[in-house]
């Protein structure tokens, strides 16, 4: 936690919660022992920090500050060019009776600007949904994300690769989940309709596979 969440009590999400050197020390020793870090930043400095500390992925990555959102051109490439992992805060349900937050509705638009900048110049972009925070975010929303990821500038077939391979890799899955191929684990969605040429049919689940048997 590079910086406090909206959602924590007491926390404060424009404010660094660690310094660079108790961050790189989380890095350090994880990456001795062969594990990834993953930092979780809205805050600009924390994302600055946690770019000087060597963490794997950032999620949010919100550019927030006191009373807006940050434009820092140079932590945007400094993320695309090492390839730190973006979990892009999407999969929202629509739940037209919820208004946001002011303080989020107002940050808004500079937000989604900035995952559409990331995505174009090349992020290594992921779903990270926050299942199961409040009703626009369910336990089960990554079908959502798949859309919206395609309204920030992915093709269809990079959305659904997003979610699928792209995911596995980040996750250290990529030699057996993400894939259709010899070897890999028939982990299946069947849908209805053409997920490449309408991202909503995605939503139209009609069976799963775990591991070649069906579950659903």
């Amino acid at each position: 936690m590079a910086s406090g969440g909206h959602m924590t009590p007491g926390s404060s999400q424009h404010d660094r919660q660690f310094t660079v050197p108790e961050l790189r020390a989380v890095v350090d020793e994880a990456h001795r022992n062969g594990l990834p870090v993953t930092a979780h930043a809205h805050a600009t400095e924390s994302i600055a920090d946690a770019l000087a500390a060597g963490v794997d992925g950032i999620e949010h990555v919100s550019f927030w500050s006191e009373d807006g959102v940050d434009d820092r051109p140079d932590l945007v490439a400094e993320i695309v060019s090492r390839q730190v992992v973006v979990g892009a805060t999407v999969g929202l349900r629509p739940t037209p009776d919820l208004v946001p937050p002011p303080e989020i509705l107002v940050r808004l638009p500079k937000i989604i600007a900035t995952l559409e900048r990331l995505i174009a110049d090349g992020a290594l972009v992921v779903a990270g949904t926050d299942a199961g925070i409040a009703p626009p975010k369910p336990h089960s929303p990554l079908p959502y994300a798949v859309p919206q990821l395609v309204t920030l500038g992915m093709t269809p077939l990079d959305a659904l690769r997003t979610v699928t391979s792209v995911a596995a890799r980040t996750c250290g899955l990529g030699r057996r989940k993400g894939r259709l191929a010899p070897g890999f684990d028939a982990d299946l969605a069947v849908v209805g309709g053409d997920p490449f040429t309408d991202p909503a049919a995605i939503h139209d689940v009609r069976a799963v596979y775990l591991g070649g048997r069906i579950v659903a």
